[in-house]
């Protein structure tokens, strides 16, 4: 079924990610000045800041609180929303192609043809399985909310098991391997610390939390975080191992069983649960998707004004964009911070696109990284006003940085008024539920 035709110029921004979904709020907000007809895909109903996944999964974090409907912020910010996957592009015709939506009754939405002026892909990532044996079968990626929950899902019953089994038949420790030293395994490892020493408290008296939960992480580099300072890698394996978190380094996994993880030096693992977060690659549908040009890693490599370069008229970013880093080798890392600089670029470069002016190239604006470790600390680099200098913080200030950060996505969704009363209400809300999801 083909879309009505448009009078005004038309962008279609193709995944409602960080960087798509404020893509299309900041080009709505043009559409009475610039007259844009703005359609925002994604397969999913609801938006949840990709960055906190690994909250979910320890369950620190409600996604039925955190989550928002994607056809409630079209009709607030002007835009129109379509639901369904991504299901191809047809260059010549100009039109996306979206899949069905299906429920167990059949079809709910049928396919759909979106023509468009403009069209903007941001797909975000996958992970990066590097074709090891068993990851796909055995692991968990927290790609999406639904896999962060089910993951927390099974921690929280494999507890609730051993807690209340007859001392013979107990089991007597749970094992979680984490592949990747990465800001999302480090970051999951520390919530799952802290999280889980809460939960104990709630009627599980037969458990140690530091006891009957191992967490290991196994990382294929010498150190974790390859992209902090070395001095803030060892304050951040420091903390690690207050928590109890083991870290093996040049530990390259190899195979994933039902129960182990296998690693290059002939080492195995046991692991009741196992999380691959050893990295990311763009979706392998995007790979020569139409005749674009794509990368190694099946992202599509994009001109320094971020359009493809095959097709002006199509465009990419965030973490499924390869985009020439300017003033530095290689691309643009994919980081949530870039695709939201690259949204807010777009904003103003696709009326002067359309409109047949020049356009500066995008430059990105590297602002350092934090990664944090629950409760116990937040550790990373900010870049300085004094020469862009990198400089290390954590503790307190390092922590409010974070959190600002979300709370900046936020006000993109709802305006700073709204996401300050957005923190107010999380904050009560605690008062009236558990620090940590039980369920």
């Amino acid at each position: 079924m083909a879309e009505r035709p448009s009078e005004r110029p038309r962008v279609v921004v193709v995944g409602g990610g960080a960087g798509g979904l404020e893509l299309a709020i900041g080009l709505a907000g043009l559409r009475r000045r610039k007259r844009l007809d703005v359609t925002l895909v994604d397969r999913q109903e609801t938006h949840v800041w990709k960055p906190l996944l690994h909250e979910v999964a320890s369950g620190s974090m409600y996604p039925s609180t955190d989550e928002v409907d994607y056809m409630a912020l079209a009709r607030w910010h002007g835009f129109t929303f379509c639901r369904g996957a991504f299901d191809g592009l047809d260059r010549n015709g100009r039109q996306v192609h979206v899949a069905a939506v299906y429920d167990e009754e059949g079809v709910v939405i049928p396919p759909r043809l979106l023509p468009f002026d403009v069209a903007v892909l941001a797909l975000g990532s996958i992970a990066n399985t590097f074709g090891v044996p068993g990851v796909a079968d055995h692991t968990y990626s927290l790609d999406d909310v639904e896999e962060a929950s089910d993951f927390h899902r099974r921690l929280v019953n494999k507890c609730l098991r051993a807690n209340y089994a007859d001392p013979p038949r107990r089991q007597q420790r749970i094992d979680v391997v984490i592949a990747g030293g990465g800001a999302t395994g480090v970051e999951l490892a520390a919530e799952l610390r802290s999280t889980t020493r809460v939960l104990m408290d709630y009627g599980l008296d037969d458990l140690d939390a530091d006891r009957f939960i191992r967490l290991t992480i196994l990382n294929a580099d010498p150190r974790v975080l390859q992209e902090l300072p070395a001095g803030a890698s060892d304050a951040i394996m420091d903390v690690l191992g207050g928590l109890g978190v083991v870290v093996r380094n040049s530990e390259e996994v190899v195979a994933v069983a039902a129960d182990h993880v296998e690693t290059k030096s002939g080492n195995r693992y046991p692991a009741d649960l196992a999380v691959w977060a050893a990295g990311v690659k763009a979706p392998g549908s995007l790979k020569e998707l139409a005749g674009l040009e794509t990368n190694r890693h099946d992202q599509i490599v994009v001109t320094g004004t971020l359009q493809t370069t095959r097709d002006a008229r199509v465009l990419a970013i965030g973490d499924c964009a390869a985009a020439p880093w300017i003033g530095k080798k290689g691309t643009v890392p994919p980081r949530a911070q870039a695709a939201e600089q690259q949204a807010r670029y777009l904003v103003k470069a696709i009326p002067r696109m359309l409109a047949g002016k020049p356009v500066q190239p995008f430059r990105y604006n590297d602002f350092g990284s934090l990664v944090s470790l629950g409760e116990a600390n937040t550790i990373g680099t900010v870049v300085g006003f004094m020469g862009g200098r990198r400089m290390r913080v954590d503790g307190l200030v390092a922590r409010l940085i974070y959190r600002w950060l979300y709370k900046r996505h936020q006000a993109v969704l709802f305006g700073w008024g709204s996401a300050i009363l957005a923190t107010v209400g999380a904050w009560l809300r605690g008062a009236t539920r558990p620090r940590v999801k039980l369920h």
